[in-house]
């Protein structure tokens, strides 16, 4: 710790100090949305699957229970299907693209705050290795030619330079990451909508499952 302090910290100058906290918070942000990223994926056709067997077999409740049990953003568009079938095709597509709408925010939330820290750290590498240079032609001139405190101050330009452009390919790499995790759960939400919708509006069992469900409602009624 002491050697990464003396090497890194101490030698590369103040603006370290601004470099190591985005570089902390890049990793943080990046560790929470892959992790909520990988919760949000479940076993799509698997789940769907066994949504449209319950459906068929007219076990309505069962499916919303599934949905509600299940957690991610896909339980809750088929969840929102559900709750609208028996009504139009517009009505239940209508209800799809809104669960969706509101999902895809959540999905997208920090997301374009890595992508500015990676934009960030170069410049404040830039900006560290510009006052380290100012600093090194002073000392340059107040020591009479002396070396020793130029090649410091050099070093600490370059340090700061190496620093910045490091952490901002770490940080393009992991806003592309996220970004393609999130493109890929929206392709899985438009597969799984488009399904869900043409199961509840054209299957012929889905249909006696409505009707069923419709003859309860009055029964009760």
């Amino acid at each position: 710790m002491e050697f990464f302090k003396d090497t890194f910290i101490l030698q590369g100058g103040p603006v370290m100090y601004p470099l190591l906290f985005v570089s902390i918070l890049g990793f943080v942000m990046f560790i929470e949305r892959a992790l909520f990223l990988h919760k949000g994926q479940i076993g799509t056709e698997d789940f769907l699957s066994g949504i449209k067997n319950l459906v068929n077999k007219k076990r309505l409740v069962e499916a919303l229970t599934l949905c509600e049990d299940t957690p991610g953003p896909m339980a809750r568009i088929v969840k929102s299907a559900l709750l609208h079938y028996g009504e139009s095709r517009g009505q239940i597509r209508g209800a799809i693209q809104a669960a969706a709408l509101v999902e895809i925010p959540a999905l997208e939330r920090r997301i374009g705050t890595i992508a500015a820290i990676a934009r960030i750290a170069p410049l404040l590498g830039l900006l560290g290795t510009l006052i380290a240079s100012v600093q090194a032609l002073y000392a340059l001139e107040a020591s009479n030619g002396d070396s020793g405190e130029f090649s410091r101050l050099l070093a600490e330009a370059l340090i700061t330079s190496a620093t910045g452009l490091a952490i901002g390919v770490m940080a393009t790499l992991a806003h592309h990451f996220l970004y393609g995790r999130v493109r890929s759960l929206v392709h899985d939400f438009e597969w799984v909508g488009h399904s869900i919708h043409e199961f509840l509006t054209t299957s012929p069992k889905a249909n006696e499952a409505i009707e069923a469900a419709h003859s309860s409602t009055s029964s009760a009624e």
